[in-house]
């Protein structure tokens, strides 16, 4: 099959196929005439990327399990690289997954203590002012980091 109709089956662009051949993921065998050519194994292998990226996986991690599935394994989870992958993101989620539960843990904790503040104020007496401050509208915008 050709880019286009690879693209289309694996729910991608032919730009997107092009870098992942670039990058030395996908195999670039081409046609006398010079056209790109590929079978459905290389449509696993999109597959196989594409679920991964879904996941939150690199695109470089993602090259043990297709060199597991160029090798001839039935699935690119089945070589030791791979897992080796595997447990580096479970390792990943697990730092991310304590830090929020921290964040979380405080948040809790300063919700608790302003329905504290608020309950404690006397019942139809006058309600102090909410209002915001003039502000710096940098001060709103996403931090941007120098590009290394």
């Amino acid at each position: 099959m050709r880019i286009g109709e690879l693209a289309e089956r694996a729910g991608t662009t032919t730009r997107t196929l092009r870098y992942y051949e670039a990058r030395g993921l996908l195999p670039a065998r081409r046609t006398v005439n010079g056209y790109r050519e590929y079978d459905e194994d290389d449509l696993r292998l999109l597959h196989q990327i594409r679920t991964l990226q879904d996941f939150g996986f690199e695109l470089e991690d993602t090259r043990p399990f297709v060199e597991c599935l160029q090798a001839g394994h039935p699935a690119g989870d089945s070589c030791p690289a791979s897992l080796d992958v595997y447990r580096a993101k479970l390792a990943e989620l697990d730092l991310c997954i304590d830090r929020m539960m921290r964040v979380r843990a405080e948040v809790a904790v300063q919700l608790a203590r302003a329905e504290v503040e608020a309950a404690a104020r006397t019942p139809g007496g006058p309600d102090p002012k909410c209002e915001l401050a003039p502000c710096d509208s940098a001060a709103l915008s996403p931090r941007k980091d120098p590009v290394p």
